[in-house]
């Protein structure tokens, strides 16, 4: 079957369709239902159906005769170690791992904080969660205290697993000071800590709290998988949004497992026993997916990488890591290309290397901008596939279906709809718009498997953030629009919520910091494009009457302000001090003509009927000349 039947048959006969992807999984109990509502109206997939992730992504390779064949790769340029792990090793460490767990009283539907650096015992840790039943939310070590500690205080886990450090190039970053903060921080306190010990940097364990990893695991019982209905939740991952306060999008076990497996097939073209290279972080939704559980149900062979794209040696890493490790598909974020492309323009480190084994590279985390993509086609002369999703998707929404139809591609397209997905496009008043007219992207319910069900303990917010505002559809909260021929083009996010290297974070949060400043009056903060990261944050900042701070004192400091509280991902580096912001009548901020005047010439960017003072945004045009930000560097505009 070609992209359009498949398509056609995913949206007309949905519950034939996904009956027959999820007869490809093994169930300890198949699903009564394919697709069903639950008490509170909201769609569910699979429900009466029994099965656990953890068993789909080791124990059936291994009962399949397949235990001898890699499941991890663990390589490690910053430590200058590698390791294998067959799937018989991986599941006989996940099931002492979850042993381990149980030994500290963690149960099924119980909550485990994560917090680890990309080391195999994060991976293990997660499907040891998964084989207890348990949820586990895995923690991005680069978050600060303060993030931690309001995902500790939301989740309330039983347990926190962490490790002594974490490794960004040659600097050892240690984790346990970050732990104990944050525990210091929170409300709700876990039972028990669990250090994975590394040799770079030890960490004091507080006696009666803390635990060994490797003292736990010796002592270890395995445990078998423990049945959870497909409608149970695997995880909570927190995502920014437009208020201070992450949502934590719920991922139920039974459709992401069954989407996941689907996707891999359809969007990679990957097969049992080859080689998938996802060059993420398993505290992203990117690496919950594709490093972890997409390529181990699959049965495919998964690189975890603790490196970057540069600097660990060079810019060479990632054609060292396909060459070595025999990827078959590679996908990573526009950025991380970006930095490669920054110091090896000409792609010289590439000739060192035969990545011949490589036929896909797929790109997602922000729009691949047609300069980037086009250096990657004329550099790699293979596909290169951008996709388009969300955290609260868990897989793609619009991608080339590599595995079924690859299309011809369209630079700043990410392609067509993945089977499952009815994506319309929609004005304010939620009509739907023609082909190549821009508007609001929605996704007419029900959503397909794999998507958030809800958010946890929050069913109003999860209705308020994605299904109010258009009747009978999610919300993406991006724009765009959908050609002639069925190719959709991602323009940007509508909220306030900014994409700084693949990462969404939340401008209302660092405004909350900026504006805890003594100087600040008000401050606005808006996403400015960059060519490395894609967005950086800018912040716009009013100072109270009578206040005298240099602008480079204030700067200096609210940069280290956000830093502390949010986390160095945040990379916001740009202050600038003004006498007003532009606002509406009604006292709003408006952060979207601000982000338009950094990108257009200001006499073709039109004054909002809603604004109170026009000459605000002069003041906002002689900011960005004066600091060159944006497209402004004080010869044009």
């Amino acid at each position: 079957m070609g992209y359009r039947d498949v398509y056609t048959e995913s949206i007309q006969d949905r519950e034939a369709f996904w009956r027959k992807q999820a007869e490809k999984l093994d169930w300890f109990q198949p699903p009564s239902e394919i697709l069903s509502k639950d008490e509170r109206g909201f769609y569910r997939w699979f429900r009466g159906g029994q099965l656990n992730v953890a068993h789909l992504a080791l124990d059936a390779h291994v009962d399949g005769g397949r235990g001898d064949q890699t499941a991890i790769i663990y390589d490690s340029p910053v430590t200058a170690t590698q390791k294998r792990f067959t799937y018989r090793e991986l599941r006989d460490e996940v099931a002492r791992a979850a042993g381990m767990l149980r030994g500290l009283g963690v149960d099924k539907g119980d909550r485990v904080i994560i917090y680890m650096p990309m080391i195999p015992e994060a991976i293990i840790s997660m499907l040891a969660c998964a084989r207890l039943g348990a949820i586990h939310s895995v923690v991005f070590g680069g978050f600060s205290p303060n993030e931690l500690a309001i995902r500790i205080n939301d989740a309330q886990p039983k347990a926190l697993l962490t490790a002594s450090c974490g490794i960004e190039f040659e600097r050892v970053i240690p984790y346990k000071p970050l732990v104990d903060e944050a525990l210091r921080r929170a409300d709700h306190s876990p039972d028990n800590t669990v250090i994975v010990q590394r040799p770079q940097a030890a960490a004091e364990l507080q006696p009666g709290r803390d635990h060994d990893w490797n003292d736990l695991m010796a002592g270890a019982q395995a445990v078998d998988p423990v049945p959870v209905d497909a409608t149970d939740p695997l995880y909570i991952l927190y995502t920014s949004g437009t208020t201070g306060k992450p949502k934590g999008v719920v991922r139920d076990s039974g459709g992401y497992a069954v989407a996941l497996n689907f996707s891999m097939e359809t969007i990679y073209d990957l097969h049992p026993g080859e080689v998938f290279w996802t060059a993420s972080d398993v505290g992203w939704v990117v690496g919950h997916s594709y490093i972890v559980y997409a390529p181990l149900i699959r049965g495919c062979t998964s690189v975890v990488y603790e490196g970057k794209p540069v600097r660990t040696p060079d810019a060479g890493a990632f054609w060292r890591v396909i060459s070595e490790h025999k990827a078959k598909a590679f996908f990573t974020a526009p950025t991380a290309f970006r930095a490669v492309k920054k110091e090896d323009p000409e792609a010289k480190h590439l000739e060192k290397y035969d990545i011949s084994c490589l036929k896909n590279v797929f790109v997602a985390g922000e729009r691949l901008d047609p300069p980037t993509y086009e250096w990657l086609s004329s550099t790699l002369k293979r596909p290169v596939v951008d996709h388009w999703w969300q955290t609260e998707t868990g897989w793609a929404i619009v991608a080339n279906p590599m595995g079924i139809e690859p299309h011809p591609v369209k630079s700043g397209s990410a392609s067509l709809p993945v089977p499952g997905y009815d994506i319309r496009v929609l004005n304010d008043n939620g009509q739907e718009l023609p082909a190549g007219q821009q508007g609001n992207l929605a996704v007419q319910l029900p959503l397909p498997p794999g998507c958030l069900p809800t958010l946890w303990n929050d069913d109003a917010r999860f209705k308020k953030s994605y299904l109010e505002r258009f009747s009978g559809f999610y919300d993406t909260s991006d724009g765009g629009f959908i050609d002639e021929e069925g190719y959709v083009f991602i323009m940007g996010r509508v909220d306030d919520v900014i994409n700084i290297a693949g990462h969404r974070l939340s401008t209302g949060e660092m405004e909350e910091v900026i504006g805890g400043h003594a100087a600040v009056a008000e401050c606005a903060v808006v996403g400015i494009h960059d060519e490395l990261k894609g967005e950086l944050p800018v912040a716009f900042v009013v100072l109270k009457d009578g206040v005298d701070i240099a602008p480079e004192q204030l700067e200096k400091e609210l940069v280290q302000a956000v830093r502390n509280e949010i986390g160095a991902i945040a990379a916001m580096r740009q202050v600038a001090v003004v006498s007003k912001l532009p606002k509406t009548r009604s006292g709003k901020i408006l952060r979207k003509t601000i982000r338009s005047l950094s990108q257009e010439d200001p006499e073709k960017v039109p004054t909002p009927s809603t604004i109170d003072d026009p000459g605000s945004l002069d003041v906002i045009v002689e900011a960005m000349q004066e600091r060159g930000i944006g497209q402004y560097d004080g010869n044009d505009g």
